[in-house]
């Protein structure tokens, strides 16, 4: 079973850092890829960055490299999202997903993962 809860999110001001945290309701997260997503008001769900099972492979789309770092802790329990020098447009509803993936592979596309947490707002003022 796999049930996944963000947290993390808040109101912060621009060039401000925050750390979004996913966990698996307390059990690891084996064999699963993990993926964040955003969803501003308005528009799509979009990909942000994803990291394999095996070997914590990781990747974050063009607009967030160099800012934003996905990881994983030791335990594999928690998967964080550590995002730096935010801007107003990343505001948004921060998902955090999951799918049985293993190897050193990820999904960038939201249909491919099956499980969803339900969401942090992640608002930058400017």
């Amino acid at each position: 079973q796999v049930h996944l809860v963000e947290s993390g999110g808040g109101l912060v001001q621009a060039g401000d850092s925050l750390t979004l945290s996913c966990a698996n309701s307390g059990r690891t997260f084996n064999n699963y890829a993990v993926g964040w997503f955003r969803q501003a008001p308005g528009k799509e769900r979009e990909f942000v960055c994803a990291i394999s099972w095996s070997d914590d492979t990781t990747y974050c789309a063009n607009d967030v490299q160099g800012r934003f770092t996905i990881s994983r802790d030791n335990a594999k329990t928690t998967v964080r999202l550590q995002m730096n020098s935010l801007k107003p447009e990343d505001t948004a509803v921060y998902y955090c997903a999951a799918d049985l993936l293993s190897g050193s592979y990820y999904y960038t596309h939201a249909y491919e993962y099956d499980y969803w947490g339900q969401g942090t707002q992640v608002t930058v003022s400017s």
